[in-house]
């Protein structure tokens, strides 16, 4: 088991990168029950775009650009009781607005402290299981098809 990260911004950009990283069904059905519930306004309708993924040689190296990702954002304000408004953001590999959509709200309800313990329970440490079991399968298909090959030791003269 990991600790939890200890800043206000490490806390936050890891229940956005759990949110992020979530299957789109698994997100949109633990999501549901909790979003009816409030009211979002847009500060940035989903939009998409083009985002170039780097990489460094050998994982230390000089960095070169391996190639580009779609990517979808958007972010929304929520005014919390109180009248606090807060501001939400999504960030997605590929075109799924809806899913876009659903992490920028949940990120905006996760920064009100009331809720916080509520969604994270709820929400995020399931989606976190989820994505940790779909890891582990994936770990085990490719060990499944692993090829180790022999190094066979030049002979003598």
């Amino acid at each position: 088991m990991t600790h939890p990260p200890s800043s206000p911004q490490a806390r936050r950009a890891d229940w956005l990168r759990v949110l992020a990283r979530a299957p789109s069904a698994e997100l949109a059905r633990l999501a549901a029950p909790v979003l009816g519930e409030y009211r979002f306004e847009w500060l940035r309708a989903p939009e998409q775009g083009l985002m170039m993924v780097r990489a460094r040689i050998g994982n230390a190296g000089d960095r070169f650009n391996i190639g580009e990702a779609t990517v979808t954002r958007c972010a929304v304000r929520h005014r919390a009781i109180g009248g606090e408004q807060v501001a939400g953001v999504g960030h997605v590999l590929g075109l799924d607005a809806p899913r876009a959509e659903r992490v920028a709200q949940l990120d905006a309800l996760l920064q009100v402290e009331a809720l916080h313990a509520l969604l994270c329970r709820n929400v995020v440490e399931p989606l976190r299981e989820c994505r940790a079991q779909i890891d582990r399968d994936e770990r085990a298909r490719t060990e499944a098809s692993r090829v180790r090959f022999f190094t066979l030791q030049p002979e003598a003269a």
